[in-house]
């Protein structure tokens, strides 16, 4: 895709006064590409649930070349997504809503509260049952694009201080779920493989100390670190985070490398890539499913983590942190309105799923989590929704 997707990249010759900023482009890209994630996690339920269903499956488990193709999917599409989150997450830490240590502090402490309550509800709920604590870091997560999407579908009633912090919240939710993939869901290691994803991350490194500016050196040494980290036990999405962190950046130039890769992949991921994903990942059969399935432990707990654990926790943070004077609340929000949308992070949709699919192998086991996480993530969207719709005078400050 390299090659192809270069000479689409903002060219050089564009002045910055000429180029939306880069939060507003990815602001309004993800939100788009959350509504088109809804409709795919739709399709795949109805095709999932069709005459269709077999060859939906058989298509997913047929082998290509070392690895089927939801394994493709899953590790290889999802590291150029994490590759995405990456870039994300160093522009904002050099030159965007993470610069300043002020900044951090209210979507610092929201994002990690709303990862430790979700995770306390699910080892409440399922902790105790034989091989379920595993899954403990399912509902940990938010889904940036489905969370922004349905904020756009709320229309004009949020202010935009509010969607800044919901996109600095999902995106210190994003840095602590990878941490948590590479520590808690990786194989064992084979250290001759990791040496040489070290080796590879060293000389990228090494580029960027050098000044060197053109895009695919990093793109190549992305190719061969992805291939080295998942030859090492280490999830190999983790090397699309790492790779990300080596690509140059220059807070004066809109042009820099990190701002030309970052705006020429986000149509890529947020239109295909995270749609993809969903359409593959979210596919479970109703068939024969009973009240009784629905409240069994593993899809209990992930959904009540993601609809309760979330919203106490972030909100939590957020009161706390104002109170003690540490941070400010979003400019121009009510406090009605900052909680709904702590609602909005319970929807764990992608990550909460690429998190389950590390976590259980078993069959049935994932279909639990696929039912465990549409549960919370719809119930959280649609609450969320309905309290941001609401006329402040009849909700309430």
């Amino acid at each position: 895709m390299g090659a192809a997707l270069l000479p689409r990249l903002i060219p050089a010759g564009h002045s910055a006064p000429m180029m939306r900023s880069a939060l507003r482009h990815f602001l309004q890209t993800e939100a788009a590409g959350g509504i088109v994630l809804m409709g795919a996690a739709a399709l795949a339920l109805i095709v999932a649930n069709s005459p269709l269903a077999n060859a939906y499956f058989a298509t997913l488990a047929l082998k290509a070349g070392p690895l089927s193709v939801l394994h493709w999917i899953n590790d290889a599409l999802m590291a150029v997504f994490f590759f995405l989150v990456g870039l994300e997450i160093k522009r904002e830490w050099t030159d965007g809503q993470l610069s300043r240590w002020g900044d951090r502090v209210l979507p610092g402490v929201a994002a990690l509260a709303g990862m430790v309550v979700p995770a306390i509800v699910f080892l409440t709920i399922a902790g105790r049952e034989p091989g379920l604590a595993r899954g403990w870091a399912i509902p940990a997560a938010t889904d940036i694009a489905f969370a922004l999407g349905v904020l756009a579908l709320a229309g004009k009633c949020v202010p935009a201080s509010l969607k800044l912090f919901l996109t600095t919240v999902a995106i210190v939710d994003d840095i602590g779920a990878v941490v948590i993939i590479a520590l808690f869901y990786s194989g064992a290691l084979h250290w001759g493989a990791l040496g040489g994803a070290a080796a590879i991350l060293l000389a990228m490194f090494a580029l960027n100390r050098a000044g060197v500016k053109a895009l695919w050196p990093y793109l190549i040494g992305f190719l061969l670190l992805w291939i080295a980290v998942h030859e090492s036990g280490v999830h190999a999405t983790v090397a699309g985070v790492l790779a990300a962190f080596t690509v140059p950046v220059d807070r004066d130039d809109a042009v820099s490398p990190l701002h030309r890769l970052e705006h020429g992949l986000s149509p890529w991921v947020a239109f295909w890539i995270v749609p993809l994903f969903g359409f593959a990942n979210a596919g479970v059969s109703l068939g024969g499913m009973t009240p009784s399935s629905i409240v069994a432990p593993l899809p209990l707990a992930i959904a009540l983590g993601l609809f309760i654990g979330k919203q106490a926790g972030v909100f939590t943070g957020v009161r706390l942190s104002v109170a003690l004077g540490i941070a400010r609340k979003p400019e121009g929000a009510r406090w009605r309105q900052v909680y709904g949308v702590a609602l909005l992070c319970g929807v764990g949709f992608t990550m909460s799923l690429f998190i389950g699919g590390l976590a259980f192998a078993d069959p049935a086991q994932g279909d639990a989590v696929k039912i465990g996480v549409l549960a919370g993530s719809i119930l959280s969207a649609l609450a969320g929704w309905a309290l941001l719709r609401t006329p402040a005078k009849r909700a309430g400050g």
